[in-house]
This record gives C-alpha cells, sequence and structure tokens, in this order.
C-alpha cells in the first residue's frame, strides 16, 4: 500500500499586509508649476551681471553696473525723456499690433475655411514672408514717407505674419472627423465657426500671438532709429553716438522688460481662455 501525505495550505487572511517591497513610480510630467519661475532666469543674468562688475571683471565704459545703469534711467525718468520716449514707442507698437492682430485673423480664416481664400491668400503670405520684413523699409518710404505710417506698417507686417502662419496651420489641423460630426448634427456655418473653428484654432493662433507681440518690439527698435525724433530706439541711437553706454543699456532693459511682460500677460490669457485643455504645461 503506498502512502499519501498531505499538505495543507494554510491561507493568509485577507487584511494581511503584503510585505513585498512597492516601488514607487516616477511621474513623468514636468511636476507642479513653480510660482514666478520665468524670473529666476532674468534674475540669475543680473546676479552674474552684478557680480561681475563688481569684482572688475567688466569694462565700465562698455558694460555698466546694474547700479549706473539704474541710477541714469532714473535720471532719464525724472527728467521727462524716458517716460516721453516709452509713450511713443507703446504709441507705435500697439497701432502696429492692432492692425497686425487684426490682418492676421481676417486672412486666416478666410484662407483657412475657403478652398478659393486660400487658393488667394496663403500663396501671397507665404512670399510676404519669405521676403525680409526689415527690407521693404525702403519701398515703404518711398510709398508712405518717412513719418509714422511707414513705421506703423512694417510692424504691422512683422505682427500678422506669425498670427497668420500658426493660425491657418491650427485651422488646417483640426480633425476632419469633427466636421464631419458637425454636419451630422446640422449645424449652421455660423455655429459651426463657433463651437468647432474657433476652440480648434485657439491653441494655434495663441503661439502665433506670443511671436507678434515680440515682433512688434523688435521692429520697433529698429524703425525709431530711421528719422525718428523720439523713442525708445531713437534714445538709443542718439546715445551710440555719444557713446553713452548706460543709456543704451537702459533702453535695452526697459524693451526687455516690455517684451516680458507683455508676453506673460499672453499666457495668462491663454491658459484662462484654454482652461478647458489638459496639457503637459498645466
Amino acid at each position: 500500500m503506498t502512502a499519501v501525505t498531505t499538505t495543507t495550505v494554510t491561507a493568509a487572511p485577507a487584511d494581511a499586509p503584503d510585505e513585498r517591497p512597492r516601488t514607487r513610480r516616477r511621474g513623468l510630467s514636468p511636476g507642479r508649476r513653480l510660482p514666478a519661475a520665468r524670473l529666476a532666469g532674468p534674475l540669475l543674468v543680473l546676479a552674474l551681471w552684478a557680480a561681475a562688475s563688481a569684482a572688475g571683471r567688466l569694462d565700465p565704459a562698455a558694460v555698466p553696473a546694474p547700479w549706473t545703469v539704474l541710477r541714469t534711467g532714473v535720471h532719464l525718468w525724472t527728467d521727462g525723456t524716458l517716460a516721453g520716449d516709452i509713450a511713443t514707442s507703446l504709441r507705435r507698437a500697439g497701432y502696429g499690433f492692432a492692425i497686425g492682430l487684426t490682418a492676421g485673423v481676417v486672412l486666416a480664416l478666410a484662407s483657412g475655411l475657403s478652398r478659393a481664400g486660400e487658393a488667394l491668400i496663403d500663396g501671397t503670405v507665404q512670399l510676404n514672408r519669405a521676403i525680409p520684413t526689415l527690407g521693404l523699409i525702403p519701398l515703404f518710404i518711398l510709398w508712405l514717407g518717412i513719418g509714422e505710417t511707414f513705421k506703423i506698417a512694417i510692424i504691422a507686417i512683422v505682427v500678422y505674419i506669425p498670427i497668420y502662419l500658426n493660425t491657418h496651420a491650427a485651422l488646417a489641423g483640426i480633425d476632419h472627423r469633427f466636421v464631419e460630426l458637425a454636419e451630422v448634427q446640422g449645424l449652421s456655418r455660423a455655429r459651426f465657426v463657433r463651437e468647432v473653428v474657433v476652440p480648434g484654432a485657439l491653441p494655434g493662433f495663441f503661439v502665433g500671438l506670443r511671436l507678434g507681440v515680440t515682433g512688434s518690439w523688435l521692429g520697433l527698435v529698429v524703425l525709431e532709429q530711421i528719422n525718428a525724433t523720439s523713442g525708445l530706439g531713437y534714445l538709443m541711437f542718439q546715445a551710440t553716438n555719444y557713446g553713452q553706454s548706460d543709456v543704451i543699456l537702459v533702453g535695452l532693459v526697459v524693451y526687455g522688460i516690455f517684451g516680458l511682460v507683455s508676453d506673460s500677460v499672453v499666457r495668462l490669457v491663454e491658459r484662462r481662455v484654454l482652461s478647458w485643455r489638459r496639457t503637459l504645461s498645466s
């Protein structure tokens, strides 16, 4: 007779803790957004600039210390020079940006929602994009003179091109299934644009808007050195003639502050308007 050995298996209680070590999975997202994180880079540059100036590593005639630039800026502001030039530059940039923004959005919608519009508009805009905008300055001077009009026109061109390109690309990238769904639901043209086209194009529009805002300041600094009697660019051009590097740096710092603030405002509006999106940055 063969003996049979029976092994009794005792089940562990259901509430017994798992003795196996658990490995915490590392998250792949960038993490929580840090407050005022975009100021870290500029503040680091400012700290390195101040440290190099204090250590005597920089030639004061070529690169004045930050406190020298600050003192010069305060002096220019108190005597009214800087305030008047800032107001003039803001007015020029504002007019040019408004015209370029309107033109970019209208042309992108006309080209993105109509094959006939795309045939008439897109090729012309691409040709304009291939031509350096600042290279149009001599021609615009002949057409519009050397007053304010040509400066505003050049800024408008600098602004409308990135807004058009990014908005048009966003329109072209809308999934065709949404169009088919809108047709099945019987949406009108106006409702289709409002509920499908606009939400689909907004991300690209805001990218173009940020580029347009930056482009308006870049074009302004060049244009204000051409037959201008006021503005930050004119102030910097006059300082070049007299070797005033501190005044030039004041102008550059003001341009940088304007660019950083305007870009931050656009990003804030973008986050509010596109709060429904769940993206890597959010």
